[in-house]
């Protein structure tokens, strides 16, 4: 049996086909433009991804000689919150508003301030925030009541791929989680939410959990794409929890960070649990249960904009081992590591990247450590919440191109105060989503007994003790900094 996992990004499509055994036979991916049509708005052609995906299979049976006759299942990792709206004709009525689109903030207020922060957290879990699709259909109807009416299905993004898959409308319950739509605690639709957006619950798609079968490939597809056989699709995963199911991500107690552009601290969870302030996201997880998921706008970006643009012309290694060679707490340089605004824990748009603490003997390296170690203590923000709500931490296991790095795993370590596992893959969201579609194809009893084939420790970095105790010192230092500054950041930004 083979499985492909398609994983709907905002820049690209990337399919990947493995095995049962858990070798990875292929892959393939799909470049797409995304459109700013003016300013804070992200936009997208569904079309581009339908034929970039198209593209992408046909290619990876091709190039790898698949038996296409052998592919049994296909599981989904998609870009979260977009808005595809189509008409009773399955015609897209607009461009697909994208998750980074900011165009929505007087929305969210109206939503916020029709039920109350303390009621929206009662049903669906999570604050109102720009990215999510609620406010965007909002938004529509306010500005485009003409094309509003029209609407007879609401899609996310990699929901509009399946349905040209297969001719369904569906979702999984961690993607439809950050739609502001879903009572996530009981995994279905909000009927108040629904009521104050103004549109029926039957224009939403079927909820279905991650691993359960939600259609077949379409006879009309198939002979497209050169398939055979029964071809079962999967719900798939909002892409933040199809990529924890890549890394094993799944029991409680594991914990996933991301050192990406942005950062991510996500938290596998056996029961719902919800931050009193909301700081965190509480989504539904792709195994059945739930996480809490913990965002920094700007993560790996700080480093390349540290080398890129402030230290241009450097080498990049040069500047590491610099770093490398500056003792921990970087001689009392903090850096708040707030380039794009943050998400977790504050949600401010307002703040800004800052040095504090130099003086006339700071040195370049003790600059770039202070940056590795601003966004460390960025993400232990995010951890410290899930210790406050009870959430488990037994290991952590780092991913994205950040955690390549020996040095900043070690900071990471030293602030965190855990090991920091690695494990034998970087593959993410579309090893997830097959391995999703291999577990609704029957091959595996469970997600837990597929991760244990594909996925496995390789190596830990642990912390060494000296370090951890004076990272507990700066890090008080580091919380201090932004309640001193966020003022000044909002009176900065007038």
């Amino acid at each position: 049996m083979i499985f492909l996992g398609i994983d709907l990004g905002t820049s690209s499509v990337k399919v990947l086909a493995v095995d049962k055994d858990g070798t990875i036979l292929g892959e393939s991916s799909r470049e797409y433009p995304v459109y700013y049509p003016k300013s804070n708005w992200a936009e997208q052609n569904p079309e581009d991804w339908w034929m970039g995906t198209k593209e992408a299979i046909k290619e990876v049976i091709q190039k790898n000689n698949l038996p296409e006759g052998e592919i049994r299942g296909i599981g989904f990792s998609g870009q979260m919150h977009g808005l595809v709206a189509l008409d009773e004709e399955n015609k897209v009525l607009l461009p697909a508003i994208l998750w980074c689109d900011q165009r929505t903030a007087e929305e969210c207020e109206d939503i916020t301030n029709h039920f109350g922060q303390e009621k929206l957290t009662e049903l669906v879990g999570n604050k109102a925030l720009t990215g999510f699709t609620a406010p965007k259909i909002l938004w529509v109807k306010k500005n485009h009541p003409e094309l509003f009416e029209k609407i007879r299905h609401i899609l996310l993004p990699k929901d509009y791929i399946r349905f040209k898959l297969t001719g369904d409308y569906a979702t999984d319950v961690s993607d439809a989680s950050g739609m502001l739509l879903l009572d996530v605690k009981n995994r279905c639709w909000s009927k108040e939410m629904i009521e104050y957006i103004g549109i029926k619950e039957e224009y939403l798609p079927k909820l279905y959990e991650s691993y359960e079968v939600t259609g077949k490939l379409s006879e009309e597809v198939k002979g497209e794409l050169g398939l055979t056989g029964e071809i079962l699709v999967v719900g798939g995963g909002g892409d933040n929890a199809a990529g924890a199911i890549g890394t094993g991500t799944v029991k409680e107690g594991t914990v996933m960070v991301t050192l990406g552009t942005s950062g991510v601290v996500f938290a596998a969870h056996d029961d719902y649990a919800v931050d009193s302030q909301n700081r965190l996201h509480a989504f539904c997880h792709a195994n059945g249960k739930y996480h809490s998921m913990g965002v920094m706008l700007s993560a790996a970006s700080c480093l390349k904009w540290w080398v890129e643009e402030a230290n241009k012309g450097m080498d990049f290694d040069e500047l590491l081992k610099e770093a490398s060679e500056t003792e921990p707490g970087a001689k009392g340089v903090i850096f708040l590591p707030y380039l794009m605004g943050e998400r977790t824990p504050y949600a401010d748009p307002d703040a800004r990247g800052t040095f504090l603490g130099l003086s006339m003997s700071t040195t370049r390296g003790e600059m770039t450590r202070a940056v590795l170690e601003g966004v460390s203590f960025g993400l232990r923000d995010s951890l410290e919440i899930l210790k406050d709500i009870g959430v488990p931490i037994s290991q952590i296991i780092a991913i994205g191109g950040g955690s390549k790095s020996p040095l900043w795993k070690q900071i990471l370590a030293d602030i965190f105060g855990y090991p920091i596992n690695e494990i034998n893959t970087n593959q993410g969201g579309a090893l997830g989503a097959a391995i999703l579609a291999g577990v609704g194809a029957g091959e595996f009893s469970s997600i837990e007994e597929a991760c244990n084939i594909f996925i496995k420790i390789v190596g830990s970095v642990t912390p060494i003790e000296k370090n951890v105790e004076k990272y507990n010192k700066i890090y008080t230092r580091y919380k201090e900094a932004y309640q001193s500054l966020k003022d000044w950041f909002k009176l900065s930004a007038e």
